[in-house]
């Protein structure tokens, strides 16, 4: 499994907030059956890679399906291969680091 952080932003200056579009676009996520978690500054995304990109462009796509002329999408996967990995693995790693300190 690989992990996707990803932001996708309207560019249509239509509004001051975006909690709408948020919404919007995490019900996509939710009918795709991927987990997946909210945050502040974007959304984290689980699965394969083949998967995580089909979403990618489905949230992109979305935006512009909905009346945006222009979508800015900012996405980071971390793809590893030699474990199985979760969201909220690297967070709590960090924690069992600061634990031991």
């Amino acid at each position: 499994m690989a992990l996707m952080d990803i932001t996708v932003i309207p560019l249509d200056n239509t509004s001051k907030g975006l909690g709408k579009r948020v919404a919007e676009l995490e019900a996509t996520l939710q009918e795709s059956g991927l987990e997946y978690r909210l945050t502040d500054m974007g959304t984290t995304v689980c699965g394969s890679a083949t998967e995580l990109f089909a979403i990618a462009e489905r949230l992109h796509e979305h935006l512009f399906a909905t009346g945006t002329d222009r979508v800015y999408t900012v996405m980071k996967i971390d793809d590893r291969r030699d474990k199985t990995v979760a969201i909220g693995d690297k967070v709590a790693s960090v924690e069992r680091y600061k634990e031991r300190s």
